[in-house]
Order: structure tokens, then C-alpha cells, then sequence
């Protein structure tokens, strides 16, 4: 298991990510972390190294919102409900050694296909195919209306971080607790059109493909090859294999998912628009709100991808707080490279 340690990164993605703080937040926060000791019992010994677990149980469907939405479900049904969200370009295999782990301590693990992945559909042919991540928070607060949940912790990384983050900041009573890689991860269209340094710009550079006719292109014509390219540069030590791979990428073959991907990255640049059923909700998120519920947020030591330093963001969590770095040379798909650490935290921010 790889050790967890409360020290910030240094060097150059510091400075990148310091200055995508800035543009996100109008400049850094100073880090007030209100750190719990309080621990969960700790997960059984020997640990399954990660990669043991390679299927779910049949995947499910049920009508959500505007969705037809696809998930995987372990655990019993009546325990405490843990809501897994994935992120692009990846999916619920993410998760599939976390959720034994939680399966175990009595959780009952929804890992849901985001729109335009696996098996979720839109209900209608009619319906915008919008990236934009109002619609995607919105999406999962009406999944958990259509199973019958109150609440869940809300645990994610890169767009299912962004999903949770927004879901704990609107929608706090529908979040026990919220687990985040990569921290504070709410932004706006006006935040996405700051430009900065040449360095954090590389960091983007696909953000600036898709923003083209040819980019769109590309990605329709080599989605996985994409896809796998980003796996590598986010995860530089992650040796996944090609069969890791595959069982992640069919979920890119969904109809919908070069339309949501395509526009997520034009809505964040101004480049396209929302829907107008959002527009109060994305007023709201421009302001940055806090996050009152209890949180851990997490940073892998060998993360390739863009993301903020703790110290942005620390301030923007008011209530019970901790943040965890995981070394071992874990990158941006924390939970799929580091399941119990990502587990841990899910048990821990859940202890009243």
C-alpha cells in the first residue's frame, strides 16, 4: 500500500498549478486545514494488490433525469451508500478494486457510467448532448433520486471529482462526505478564458485540439489511441497493461461520448454553449462556493496531469478537512492505482 504523507509537491507542476489556482479562484488561498485524527478501523491486512479484481457484477440500468444511466453496484443494499465517479478518458474500472474493499465494511458502491460513456444513454434523441459539468452533477443527483437515496459520500477524480465537488458545494444534504482527487476542482466559463504561462498552457493542449474542427475529428478517428496517450502522460509510472486498458475503453465506443467530451472542453473555453436550464446553477459555481460537508482530498506524488497545489484550495473547505498526498509513484487515476488508499479515505471522511 503506498504510504500517505501530508506534504505538498514542489517544482514545476507547483508553479502550473499554483497559477491554474489563480485563474480558478482570482488568486491563491492560504491553507487553513481543519485536519480529523479521528480514523476509521483501518482495512484488513494482507491488502489485494491493485489489478486483482477485474469484472463487476452484471451492470444495471436505471431511468435517471434525463438518462437511461448505466452502474455497477457491490455491496449489501441496505448499507450506507458510497457514490464512485469516475473521470475522462476513463470509467467505472477505475473503481473496480475499491469497491470490494468498501463492499466489505457493509457500503452498498454505485459506480455510475457518466453521460456519453459505457452503457448510459440519453432518454431522447432531442436532448442537447451537453458536457457542461452542471449537467453532469445534475445527472447524479438524479440517480440517487431514482434509487431512493438520501445521501451517499460522493468520492471522484478529474470530471467525477469536479461532480462531486459541485454536488457537496449546491447540494450538501445529498453528501455524508466527499472524497477528491485533486482537491477544489469548480471553475467557470469566465475562470477557463484567463489565459497563462506558456508552461501551464502544455498542460492543456488537448483542451486547445478539441477546441478544433480537426480536433473532433481526431478524436472520433482515434478515440482509444487518444485515450491511451492521456492514460500514459497523467500516469507516467502506472505499468497498466493492454488488457487494463481495453476493459476501460470499450466504455469510449458509447455514441454520445466524442459529442460530451468535445463540448465539456468548448463550454469551459467559452468556445460553446449550455443549456439554459443551468444558468442559475452555473451563476452559483462562478462564485466559487465552499464546501461545508466533511471532506479528504487527495493528491497522487506522480500525477501528470494539470491540477491545483493543496494550499489553493484548503480554504475553500470549511468543514472537517484533511488532505492526503499517496507516493509510490501514483499518478492522476488514483483510485485504480492506489484502491486502498482511495478506500481509506472514503471510510474515514464516512466516521461521525
Amino acid at each position: 500500500m503506498p504510504e500517505i504523507v501530508n506534504l505538498p509537491r514542489r517544482g514545476f507542476m507547483g508553479v502550473v498549478a499554483a497559477t491554474l489556482a489563480a485563474a480558478q479562484f482570482g488568486g491563491a488561498q492560504t491553507a487553513r486545514a481543519q485536519t480529523s485524527q479521528s480514523k476509521a478501523t483501518p482495512l484488513p491486512q494482507p491488502l489485494p494488490r491493485p489489478g486483482t479484481h477485474t469484472s463487476f457484477a452484471p451492470i444495471k440500468q436505471i431511468k435517471a433525469g434525463v438518462l437511461n444511466v448505466g452502474y455497477a453496484e457491490a455491496g449489501p443494499t441496505n448499507g450506507p451508500v458510497a457514490l464512485l465517479l469516475h473521470g475522462w478518458p476513463y470509467d467505472i474500472y477505475s473503481f473496480v478494486d475499491v469497491a470490494p474493499l468498501l463492499a466489505a465494511r457493509g457500503y452498498r458502491v454505485i459506480m455510475p457510467y457518466l453521460r456519453g460513456y459505457g452503457t448510459t444513454s440519453f432518454l431522447s434523441s432531442d436532448t442537447m448532448r451537453n458536457g457542461q459539468p452542471s449537467a453532469i452533477a445534475a445527472d447524479m443527483i438524479a440517480l440517487l433520486d431514482a434509487l431512493g437515496i438520501q445521501n451517499a459520500v460522493v468520492a471522484g477524480f478529474d470530471w467525477g471529482a469536479r461532480t462531486a465537488d459541485i454536488m457537496a458545494a449546491l447540494w450538501p444534504d445529498r453528501c455524508r462526505g466527499l472524497v477528491s482527487v485533486s482537491g477544489y476542482l469548480i471553475g467557470s466559463q469566465a475562470g477557463g478564458k484567463v489565459p497563462l504561462p506558456p508552461e501551464a498552457e502544455l498542460q492543456w493542449w488537448y483542451q486547445f485540439y478539441f477546441a478544433t474542427d480537426r480536433g473532433r475529428a481526431g478524436y472520433q478517428k482515434y478515440t482509444h489511441q487518444f485515450a491511451k496517450l492521456i492514460w500514459k502522460l497523467a500516469s507516467p509510472k502506472w505499468d497498466f497493461d493492454d488488457a487494463t486498458f481495453e476493459r476501460s475503453a470499450a466504455a469510449f465506443d458509447n455514441p454520445d461520448h466524442v459529442d460530451i467530451t468535445v463540448h465539456n472542453y468548448r463550454w469551459r473555453q467559452g468556445l460553446a454553449t449550455g443549456e439554459a436550464r443551468f444558468d442559475d446553477i452555473e451563476k452559483r459555481l462562478a462564485t466559487a462556493p465552499t464546501i461545508s460537508v466533511p471532506t479528504i482530498t487527495m493528491e497522487g506524488d506522480a500525477n501528470g496531469a494539470p491540477h491545483p497545489e493543496p494550499s489553493a484550495y484548503a480554504s475553500k473547505f470549511t468543514g472537517r478537512y484533511e488532505h492526503r498526498n499517496v507516493t509510490g509513484g501514483i499518478g492522476h487515476n488514483l483510485p485504480q492505482e492506489a484502491p486502498a488508499a482511495f478506500a481509506q479515505a472514503v471510510l474515514d471522511v464516512d466516521r461521525r
